[in-house]
C-alpha cells in the first residue's frame, strides 16, 4: 500500500466552537464548510478534520465513541521547552479546553499533561 497522505477525522457537535478553540490556540485553519472545520497541526501540517457527528457517523459505518467515557485516539503535541508546556496548559484552559492532568514530570526526562478539547477529544502535550 502506497498512501499519499494521512489525516484524522473527529466528530464534533459545534463547528463554530471548535473553530474558535483551535484558532485561539494558534493552529492554522485549513478551511471549513457546513459539515466540517479543518486545521493543520505541526511542522508537517498534519490535518485534522472536525466533522459534525451526524455527518461523520454514517460515513464510518458505525458508532462514534462517547468521548466522556472513552478515547478514540490520543495525539501527542511536542513542546520545545518545559516553559512552553506550562504556557500551553494556560492557553488551553483560556480557550475553553479541560486539563485532564496538570503538567508534571513522568518517566525519565518527560514533562507534560493531557487535555480535552470542548468535544472531549484528548491530546497529550509533552517535552522530552
Amino acid at each position: 500500500m502506497n498512501t499519499k497522505k494521512i489525516w484524522a477525522n473527529f466528530s464534533v457537535s459545534d463547528l463554530e466552537r471548535t473553530t474558535a478553540f483551535y484558532k485561539q490556540l494558534g493552529f492554522k485553519h485549513n478551511g471549513a464548510s457546513e459539515q466540517l472545520t479543518s486545521f493543520f497541526f505541526g511542522d508537517d501540517q498534519f490535518i485534522i478534520h472536525f466533522f459534525l457527528k451526524d455527518v461523520l457517523e454514517p460515513a464510518i459505518k458505525g458508532p462514534i465513541v462517547d468521548t466522556k467515557t472513552g478515547n478514540e485516539i490520543i495525539f501527542t503535541l511536542s513542546a520545545a521547552t518545559v516553559e512552553e508546556v506550562n504556557n500551553w496548559a494556560k492557553e488551553i484552559q483560556q480557550a475553553g479546553g479541560t486539563l485532564v492532568s496538570k503538567p508534571e514530570t513522568f518517566g525519565e526526562g518527560y514533562y507534560g499533561f493531557v487535555f480535552a478539547d470542548p468535544d472531549g477529544h484528548r491530546f497529550n502535550v509533552f517535552h522530552m
